[in-house]
């Protein structure tokens, strides 16, 4: 009881960086959450082209020009290579047409005219392209049919506007579930950060050397002490986890009482069991109270940066997420994305998620081994 009311007394005087930390998290969640916002709405704009017609303005070459115009923003510069060029390096342009002379009668003989182009390789003109290609390729395959170069046109054009219908059988919420991965991605630095430095801290009172002392020559035995220390330790990552959930109700909404708010729950408790007993270890480590906020930046900061808290996993390199695999983060970011895009709950598809969270539990499992056996050493040194 006595090692609880310490431990109590020294929690106290951690209030700032609880503090801290909960602003850092609404602050980067409503931004990131604001900004998701932003990018999911979407206005198509025109690639910028510019067309050198050396043909008649007839048949074919007219078609092909005036679909083109109405996809694309043609625009008019004075007929001069130079002039071009310059418009194409200065990304004035995306893309340059030039049809050759007599394209639409070499088309219609099937002698396979070569349309030059010139292009700045982006996605604008990668989607010029792609428009130009479907037109030819669909005149190819008419050709055959021997029809009048009237006929080729109408059969170009009623392909062209024949449109696929797409129906979405997903019923996920996309978007509140991506606030809900943004969020728990953001709560991995958080309850690192968090716990590392409050407990560590805490710990590191336990270590004076008198307190030691009186603690060695005592009746309790070490693993007791650890038990201990540990309860009061997990009393505090509960109330430290259940602060964050309660806070997901408020930014996140109902959509927490899901399913898989549910999951996303669950992978936060588990995660934080592991940061808990981490802590629990460094805690033993670390003598120097100066020396946690280097460790903070390299544990916390750095397993954000690696494990996809501050930069989206698609978007990390391959070597970055294959290094990432040896930190417990990983294992809770990727839970968290593959939560939301599920959209059965079988075993089949909750399958991975278990398996990340038994990873966690291994890692949690390591760490309180490792206190001990470091513990038990400490005390034989003494």
């Amino acid at each position: 009881m006595t090692i609880f009311k310490t431990f109590l007394k020294v929690l106290n005087k951690c209030k700032a960086p609880i503090l801290l930390y909960t602003v850092i998290l609404i602050f980067f969640t409503s931004f990131n959450m604001k900004t998701n916002e932003n990018t999911m709405s979407f206005s198509p704009s025109k690639p910028k082209i510019i067309i050198v017609n050396k043909d008649e303005f007839v048949g074919v070459t007219k078609d092909l020009i005036t679909y083109l115009s109405t996809h694309c923003e043609v625009v008019e510069i004075e007929n001069i290579e130079e002039k071009r060029n310059d418009a194409l390096f200065y990304r004035s342009v995306n893309f340059i047409v030039e049809i050759p002379q007599n394209f639409h009668k070499d088309l219609l003989s099937k002698k396979n005219p070569t349309i030059s182009i010139k292009s700045l390789h982006d996605y604008a003109s990668s989607l010029v392209n792609r428009m130009l290609e479907r037109y030819l390729n669909i005149a190819n395959s008419y050709l055959n049919l021997e029809l009048t170069e009237e006929e080729l046109i109408g059969k170009i054009n009623e392909t062209l506007t024949t449109e696929v219908k797409v129906e979405i059988k997903s019923e996920l919420d996309t978007e509140s579930l991506n606030k809900m991965a943004l969020y728990f991605n953001f709560t991995n630095y958080c309850i690192l950060a968090g716990t590392i430095y409050v407990l560590c801290l805490i710990l590191s009172s336990f270590k004076n050397k008198s307190i030691q002392k009186r603690t060695i020559i005592s009746s309790i035995p070490y693993k007791k002490y650890n038990r201990i220390l540990l309860f009061s330790n997990s009393l505090f990552a509960f109330l430290f986890w259940l602060f964050y959930i309660l806070l997901s109700l408020v930014l996140i909404g109902k959509n927490m009482f899901t399913m898989h708010g549910l999951f996303y729950i669950l992978n936060s408790f588990v995660f934080t069991f592991c940061a808990l007993t981490l802590s629990f270890l460094l805690g033993n480590i670390v003598t120097n109270k100066n020396a946690l906020n280097g460790i903070i930046n390299v544990i916390a900061l750095g397993s954000s940066f690696l494990c996809g808290t501050f930069v989206p996993m698609e978007w990390l390199p391959n070597s970055v997420l294959f290094i990432a695999h040896v930190l417990p983060s990983y294992y809770f970011i990727k839970t968290n994305e593959i939560l939301k895009t599920l959209e059965v709950f079988d075993f089949e598809s909750l399958k991975p998620i278990f398996l990340n969270m038994g990873v966690l539990l291994l890692f949690a499992l390591g760490f309180v081994i490792g206190t001990n056996i470091l513990s038990k050493k400490k005390q034989k040194l003494a």
